[in-house]
């Protein structure tokens, strides 16, 4: 059994964390961490889990984490690489949800992240968690780097072009949209019920924090460089995230029977027929991935649903630590979409 602990449990990554591993067969919580709730029950926060956990919250100090075998860090940036050290000196292996170790240039992550980056070793041997790209890599990794949300989707919908080499690498536009928990449970005035009910705003446009990770896969899938116009958007929606990216084709090809014979294997992307558009709530709960494809003269619109706290967060940090213990991908995840 995988003893796990899970630092930064109050956030929603961390919630979905709790409620994910709850019912896996090979893995048990031993430690919740939150600095702002030693001593509380953790049902006291999360009502949702009486009858399931029955332990209180301690401290990111507390000895009880070097038990673990596994720790998830799902902490603000800046948290996890300087906590980190410590524990995989003693063995045990780390998943960080938040951005710590994403993007591979320190320089770069500090340009976008307003701070030093204090572990350039640590950041050197960290594995990029997105399974569908570095399965092999994750299998024997002892720190993962959990993709941010945006870069999930975008990459998973243009993943099977860039390897084919059949599209203009420089002229991609991805227009996203995200349900407000990807901004987190902390206050945050944009994020109040009356300022998103009733609206729809583009934010943070092509300069948003999860554009030079997704550069950074994106250019290594395709072996040269790649550019892309990048416009997240926020929707009055809980959880789920729709990326539409569009490309323009350098040959002819038969798009569905490309991305269908590319992802043919895979656990949790799923092609749908020529016509049916993904929809976000078919995938809510779930770690699953639904790719539409609509073909228009010489340009090609990828169409890509996530739950972004899932497959975007904590379904796809599971699937990462199933990977790093030898245990079957979507072990404990295999969940179907909530509705309605």
């Amino acid at each position: 059994m995988i003893k796990v602990g899970i630092i930064g449990a109050t956030g929603y990554t961390g919630l979905e964390l709790i409620r994910l591993l709850q019912n896996h067969p090979s893995a048990k919580i031993i430690a919740l961490c939150s600095r702002a709730n030693v001593g509380k029950a953790v049902v006291e926060e999360f009502p949702s889990l009486i009858g399931y956990v029955d332990s209180n919250f301690i401290a990111p100090d507390d000895k009880t984490l070097f038990k673990c075998n596994v720790i998830f860090f799902a902490t603000p940036h800046g948290v996890a690489m300087n906590s980190v050290g410590q524990f995989l000196d003693r063995g045990i292996k780390i998943i960080d949800l938040g951005a710590d170790f994403r993007i591979k240039d320190s320089s770069e992550w500090s340009k976008w992240y307003g701070m030093a980056h204090t572990q350039n070793a640590l950041l050197e041997n960290a594995v990029y968690g997105l399974p569908e790209v570095y399965s092999s890599q994750i299998k024997n990794a002892t720190l993962v780097a959990n993709p941010g949300c945006y870069p999930t989707a975008i990459t998973l919908a243009l993943k099977p072009l860039l390897e084919a080499n059949v599209i203009d690498t420089k002229s991609i536009i991805a227009d996203c949209k995200s349900g407000v928990s990807g901004a987190g449970r902390g206050a945050n005035i944009a994020t109040l019920f009356c300022e998103v009910n009733d609206s729809l705003k583009p934010y943070n446009v092509n300069q948003h924090r999860h554009k030079p990770e997704t550069q950074q896969v994106l250019t290594d899938i395709a072996g040269t460089g790649v550019d892309f116009i990048f416009t997240p958007h926020l929707i009055p929606m809980t959880r789920g995230m729709l990326a539409s990216v569009y490309v323009d084709l350098t040959k002819n090809i038969n798009a569905q029977e490309l991305f269908e014979n590319h992802y043919q294997d895979n656990k949790f992307v799923h092609i749908l027929p020529t016509g049916i558009y993904p929809q976000t709530k078919s995938v809510k709960g779930t770690s699953n991935c639904h790719i539409g494809i609509q073909k228009s003269s010489n340009k090609l619109i990828i169409m890509a649903v996530i739950d972004n706290v899932g497959k975007g967060a904590s379904g796809q940090a599971i699937q990462n630590m199933n990977l790093m213990f030898g245990l079957g991908e979507g072990l404990g995840l295999e969940q179907i979409g909530l509705l309605p």
